[in-house]
Order: C-alpha cells, then structure tokens, then sequence
C-alpha cells in the first residue's frame, strides 16, 4: 500500500513538471492572429401550424330500436323414478361377554421415612491473608 501511494506522488509530480513545461512553450509562443467576426446567420421564419376545423359533436344520442327476446321454451318434465324397495338387513349377533377379572387385593406400602438434613456448610465471611500477597508488618510505630 505504501508502494502504491509512492507510485501515486511521483506521478503527480512528473505530470506537474510536464504541464508547467507546457505552459511555459505556449507562453512563448508568436501572437496568433485573430478570428475575424463572421456574419450571423439569419434563419428564414418557420411556417405557422394551419387551423384545422374543429368536429363538432353531437348533443343527444340517437334512440336505438328496443330488441325483443323470443320467450323461453318450456323445460320438460322428468320421468318419476320408481320407489327403491327397503332393504332389512338381518340382526347383529350379540358380543360374547367379558370373564370378570379377579378382585386385587390392596397393598399397604409403609410410611415414607424422612428425609435426612443436608448439612450446612459454614461459610467464611473474611477472607484469610496470604503473606505473600499482604504487606509486610511495619517496623516502626508511626
């Protein structure tokens, strides 16, 4: 990235130098002679849009004739459909019945004993010191 940016500066640098050096050529240049005025030209005028007439619309629509519908043909009648005879299906069998399950006798279970206590844990408040970490004792008495 630092390349870059060095690649960058000196190119700046060179096209610097080169355009102060053009500058310099065209200022030392003869006076070129001038452009002599030329006659402006004159457009002939644009020919004006013609008018063209405007159609002129009627007020009232013209009665159209009413259509008139044939009238609509009869449907005809359907057949009546003979009577379906009822059909009887024959009783279902009688389900076999279940053999009554022997009564269980209830099991008394005995009493829960108690929990035991958890022990506590007592917890130190202070922290104890830790002689290379404390300071040392002072010697003198201030």
């Amino acid at each position: 990235m630092a390349t870059f940016k060095c690649l960058f500066l000196a190119l700046f640098i060179a096209l610097s130098f080169f355009g102060g050096e053009a500058a310099r050529n065209l200022l030392q240049l003869p006076n070129l002679p001038s452009v002599p005025n030329l006659p402006k030209p004159t457009l002939p005028p644009l020919p004006s849009i013609p008018t063209l007439p405007q159609p002129t619309l009627p007020t009232t629509q013209p009665s159209l004739p009413k259509p008139t519908l044939p009238p609509l043909p009869s449907l005809p009648t359907m057949p009546t459909m003979p009577a379906v005879p009822k059909v009887t299906s024959p009783p279902l069998p009688s389900l076999p019945t279940m053999p009554t399950m022997p009564a269980v006798p209830k099991v008394t279970l005995p009493p829960l004993s108690s929990m035991p206590s958890i022990p506590t844990i007592p917890i130190p408040t202070t922290l104890p010191s830790i002689p290379f970490l404390s300071p040392p004792p002072a010697t003198t008495k201030p």
